[in-house]
């Protein structure tokens, strides 16, 4: 038999990929009449257990290790786009899913109480005038977990918590906070941080001992804090705790790493300023509603759902983000109590809940994961 030179098997395989889009086309519109039938039905899109018994249909039609995954990985991507295909044609027909989320002109932000964990001084606090005014009726709770309590009952009306650091990364406690309490995300505001190190006004840095601070700050300031071996570093609730300590227990060894609004307030010296590494870092803070609203201008929507231990199923539930034109923004993991070695996924996106877009999208991770909520449009 002869051989086949290579313009030869070009010309071939042209001709084999006309047909296999030709094919494609047929298969996508049966697609099309199979949305038809779930919008009259109202049958979901996502039929887990078919789309499995196809991939072990088409598998078994060829032999080879290599051969069958390439052929499941195709198939798979097929009936993805076919899904995504399919939810496109149910939106069209006004199947958007329950909308529970209402949009409002602004968020509510006089004549409000506002609660932040910790001390006068501490981030969340600046944070809290930062974005209400300085004039904001705000009080302060022990942690972070009774600032989601006292926002879900409403004895106030917001809740200022800091949820990621542009050094130390996602504040892991109160990303599970947002699981436990009904509370969502209607606006988010920056700061930035610039520790000191704070003492009494008698102390010398030479003095020093022991530094109190809460962990990532600690952590921020680590190169400085490290280039000093005697000094022990201990963890409390915030920074503003720190200075609080410091100033209440009076020992001229010990310091805090804290804002120079606390050194100002509790009335401490600054024994260094500006000691954090990094002179960007910004801390970001969300602010928190027990209202499911969320401003008609928002352009970030935040999401969690949860997936099974299995290959692939991050990549296929994202897919809806990626033939939806949809940007991620950003991508956090938890493991979810109770079931090792499977996570819960936090995820902001650019968009807006009124998007078709975007209601697609979380039509389609909605069915394709597990308990997917929507945190907050802002």
């Amino acid at each position: 038999m002869k051989k086949l030179d290579l313009l030869e098997i070009r010309t071939q395989l042209d001709g084999i990929d006309r047909e296999i889009v030709e094919l494609f086309e047929k298969r996508m519109r049966l697609s099309g009449e199979v949305a038809e039938f779930k919008i009259e039905t109202g049958k979901p899109v996502y039929d887990k257990e078919r789309e499995m018994q196809k991939i072990d249909s088409v598998t078994g039609m060829v032999d080879g290790g290599f051969m069958k995954q390439a052929v499941s990985e195709l198939f798979t991507q097929m009936m993805t786009i076919s899904r995504h295909y399919q939810y496109k044609l149910m939106a069209e027909h006004g199947l958007k899913g329950e909308e529970t989320f209402q949009p409002v002109k602004t968020i509510p932000s006089s004549d409000v109480r506002v609660v932040y964990q910790g001390v006068e001084g501490a981030y969340s606090h600046a944070a809290a005038l930062q974005y209400f005014g300085s004039d904001a009726s705000v009080y302060h709770v022990g942690t972070f977990e009774d600032a989601m309590k006292e926002v879900e009952s409403g004895r106030a009306d917001y809740a200022v918590l800091p949820i990621e650091n542009s050094s130390a990364g996602a504040v892991s406690d109160n990303y599970d906070l947002l699981m436990k309490y009904s509370n969502y995300i209607v606006a988010e505001t920056f700061l930035t941080v610039n520790h000191a190190l704070l003492g009494l006004q008698d102390s010398r840095q030479e003095d020093i001992r022991t530094v109190f601070s809460h962990p990532q700050a600690l952590m921020q300031c680590s190169e400085f804090l490290n280039a000093n071996r005697d000094w022990k570093q201990i963890s409390v609730e915030n920074t503003a705790v720190a200075a609080k300590k410091v100033i209440e227990e009076g020992n001229p060894s010990q310091a805090a790493v804290a804002s120079e609004i606390a050194a100002r307030l509790y009335g401490l010296k600054i024994l260094e300023s500006s000691i954090n590494h990094n002179k960007l870092n910004t801390t970001r803070f969300i602010i928190l509603s027990n209202q499911r609203i969320y401003r008609e201008d928002a352009q970030k929507v935040s999401i969690s759902f949860e997936l099974p231990h299995k290959s692939g199923t991050l990549y296929n539930i994202l897919s809806n983000m990626i033939y939806n034109g949809i940007s991620m923004i950003m991508i956090e993991s938890r493991p979810i109590p109770g079931r090792n070695w499977e996570y819960r996924f936090f995820v902001d996106m650019e968009g807006n809940l009124s998007d078709p877009p975007i209601q697609n999208a979380l039509k389609g991770i909605s069915e394709e994961g597990r308990n997917m909520r929507v945190l907050g449009n802002y």
